[in-house]
């Protein structure tokens, strides 16, 4: 509905206008109605940008402000020429001071281009953009003072005065249409619709003002006549590619740009900065012109190169704080990279290790099996009592290097474990029975207390099978050396905690500080700490007040376990 009303309004409004211009002879109603529908038309063009300034985001909502921001300086310059020649009843001055504002309305628009929203974002153009549109604005500003206001204030001059209007706001024009066209070629999709009605839009308003000032030069020219015709029809084209765009954000399709872009507009920046001591220059040795003239000229120029002076320090500022933060971010990134590499070197090389241990540890077993048979044979034989202390020596040692081994091959292993669902009763009860032929040789009794109702735990049986051997591995040799003794296994469940748990007199574990290094095999027990660290567990050592050890086990239940019991994970055999 606000389209179609938008429609009707901009269609009622040069209905209108053509119609005053072909039935109305000149005169203060039709000047008055052409101006007032005019100073209309602009309006509705403004508006019909707001929708698009306040729905883009980022450097799109940037580019629809700069736009909306110089179709309003061209809807203000149209109330500026309602207020003379309606409320005041007279002819807009010749030399008019209101005119720098229609000059100045193009200036937001080539900055607009300039962001080419229409292209995913690059690197620079972000940093220094808004520091360099104030200063190409504050150029053409100069510019402006220079060769207009000059024969305005200093010396007078109408013919002058617009034909020095008339030049610069054609150059204006001319970059205006140029920066269209490139970004017309440059762009895809809805963008690219919106750049051809634009550009299209620009050269019926360029050719309409042409044709205004050749009958003004004539007096050929007033408001209302057929030469707004052309003006107003441009107007309502803008209006209609922005009631049309879709471009709120940049085409993927689009190149991306590089660098170069941004580098090239900070060059634009500095060419125009070093332009004003040319200006100077010609403002001082032109002889044609009244001395007032190059005397005001001369300090516009100083004015300027203040001003610009001080916007490229302030740039110049905010390069150097961007390059010393490149600066930092490289040493960070080189540093990361250097240690990226030393961590990938570290990796091959254990890699390697693994490999080695696990063929190692491999051979070694065919002679350590040998060993532990030879020794359960020869406790077989008649002995002496000596004698059979020292084969059970034998025996244990073989045992416990079988251990490390063991351990050897899993820290060396690198295979993902599949999880299931798995019992830890039977878990227990597996681990107790395997490890039977050692402590019943021992003469170490292993009494256990599990929990009837105790939940299962998602995990790897294997794994977890290799923990509870290692643990009662470690603590039967412990007890071994104290002479025998009580090994107390034990499961039980504590809130959403599945706890196995292993203790006895004898053992000695690395929470008492005053005993000697644990029995247990640094390597055994880095690899039970790394599996229960993979199914969120851990693994804790104790001394209870009574003097009893006691190594615990901690998994997280599996959720609803009951339902999952029944399909456990089976052991191996």
């Amino acid at each position: 509905m606000r389209s179609k009303l938008w429609f009707s309004s901009v269609l009622a409004c040069l209905a209108a206008l053509v119609l005053g211009a072909l039935v109305l002879p000149h005169s203060f109603r039709l000047v008055a109605s052409s101006d007032v529908i005019e100073c209309l038309l602009l309006g509705l063009v403004t508006i019909a940008f707001l929708p698009h300034l306040l729905r883009a985001q980022g450097r799109a909502r940037v580019f629809w402000g700069l736009v909306t921001l110089g179709i309003g300086l061209w809807f203000l310059y149209q109330v500026f020429w309602v207020y003379f020649e309606i409320v005041l009843g007279r002819d807009v001055p010749d030399m008019f001071w209101g005119d720098i504002v229609l000059f100045l309305h193009l200036v937001p628009l080539i900055a607009a281009l300039a962001l080419r929203p229409h292209i995913p974002r690059d690197e620079y153009a972000a940093r220094a953009g808004r520091l360099d549109f104030a200063l190409l604005t504050l150029w053409w500003i100069y510019l402006y003072v220079l060769l207009v206001m000059s024969w305005q204030y200093a010396v007078p001059d109408t013919s002058r005065y617009a034909h020095n209007v008339n030049a610069i706001y054609l150059a204006e024009k001319l970059v205006f249409l140029v920066a269209l066209a490139v970004c017309w070629k440059g762009s895809l999709g809805h963008w690219r619709v919106f750049y051809a009605n634009l550009f299209g839009a620009s050269v019926l308003y360029a050719a309409g003002s042409y044709a205004a000032n050749w009958a003004l030069a004539r007096n050929l020219y007033y408001s209302g006549s057929l030469y707004d015709i052309p003006l107003a029809g441009s107007m309502a084209w803008i209006g209609v590619s922005a009631l049309w765009a879709r471009g709120d954000e940049p085409d993927e399709r689009t190149k991306k740009a590089s660098t170069a872009y941004g580098v090239w507009i900070a060059r634009s920046g500095m060419i125009v900065t070093f332009s004003l001591p040319l200006f100077g220059a010609w403002a001082l040795w032109d002889k044609s012109v009244p001395s007032p003239v190059r005397s005001f000229r001369l300090i516009a120029t100083l004015i300027a190169a203040l001003a610009l002076g001080f916007m490229v320090f302030v740039r110049q500022r905010l390069l150097d704080r961007e390059l010393r933060r490149l600066l930092h971010r490289s040493r960070d990134s080189f540093e990361s990279l250097t240690n990226l590499q030393a961590q990938i070197l570290q990796s091959e090389k254990m890699a390697s290790i693994g490999q080695f241990v696990g063929g190692a540890a491999h051979e070694l077993n065919n002679p350590i099996t040998a060993m532990l048979g030879y020794s359960d044979l020869l406790l077989g034989t008649q002995l002496s009592v000596e004698q059979r202390t020292v084969a059970t020596r034998i025996g244990q040692q073989v045992r416990r290097t079988k251990s490390l081994v063991a351990s050897l091959l899993s820290f060396a292993r690198q295979t993902p474990a599949i999880r299931a669902a798995v019992d830890l009763n039977t878990l227990v009860r597996t681990a107790v029975k395997l490890t039977q032929p050692q402590w019943q040789a021992l003469k170490i009794t292993v009494p256990m207390d599990l929990d009837n109702q105790f939940p299962c735990v998602m995990g790897n049986s294997n794994q977890l099978l290799q923990v509870c051997l290692q643990i009662i591995g470690d603590a039967l040799h412990a007890i071994s050396e104290r002479g025998g003794g009580v090994l107390n296994v034990e499961t039980r469940k504590q809130s959403d905690t599945a706890i196995i748990q292993v203790s006895g007199d004898a053992l000695i574990t690395p929470a008492n500080d005053d005993a000697p290094s644990p029995s247990a095999d640094t390597l055994g027990l880095s690899a039970c700490r790394g599996i229960l660290q993979e199914h969120s567990g851990r693994i804790l050592f104790e001394r209870q007040p009574s003097g009893v050890a006691v190594v615990r086990i901690e998994l997280p239940c599996q959720p609803d376990s009951a339902s999952v019991t029944a399909a456990a994970a089976p052991l191996p055999a």
